[in-house]
């Protein structure tokens, strides 16, 4: 059966107790990893993706999931200001269903306007240099999409 592609608060219903989720930041040319710990709390950066194929991608991927022991994978959906989809939009979509078909794990899509656009101006903030901003921005804004996500699925979690 092939992983399931949701809106993030419907994918929570998939998920175990614990087990941590990766982040992904897709861009054209790169994909940013974040992963967070098995309760879900706290999002950390892994790596930057160059993206070649999608059967390359998805493979390190998977590699990513299976090393870390990966519950369920977070996508940053760019969604337009007004609410619309566009172009952008519809390919994390294809993407999360092409990877979707590769793993039994959950896939989660999250709304991520203006992720790297907030994480740009905290680089900017810490006085991070033009040249080192490049080389991590991807990482920091799959953090902020995962740490949004993180806060949002414990805002809707159960209480005991």
């Amino acid at each position: 059966m092939p992983g399931l592609v949701l809106p993030l608060i419907e994918m929570a219903d998939h998920l175990p107790p614990r087990g941590g989720l990766l982040g992904l930041d897709l861009g054209t040319k790169t994909i940013g990893v974040a992963a967070s710990d098995p309760d879900r709390r706290l999002a950390t950066a892994v790596e930057t993706i160059a993206r070649t194929t999608f059967t390359r991608d998805a493979k390190r991927l998977l590699e990513l999931a299976h090393e870390r022991r990966t519950a369920g994978f977070v996508l940053g959906l760019p969604i337009n200001m007004d609410g619309s989809e566009g172009p952008r939009a519809q390919s994390t979509r294809a993407f999360a269903r092409n990877l979707g078909k590769l793993t039994k794990l959950p896939i989660g899509l999250w709304d991520e306007r203006l992720s790297t656009a907030a994480v740009e101006r905290e680089l900017i903030g810490a006085d991070v240099s033009r040249k080192k901003r490049a080389a991590v921005i991807d990482q920091h804004a799959a953090i902020f999409i995962l740490q949004g996500a993180l806060d949002r699925l414990a805002h809707s979690a159960p209480i005991d």
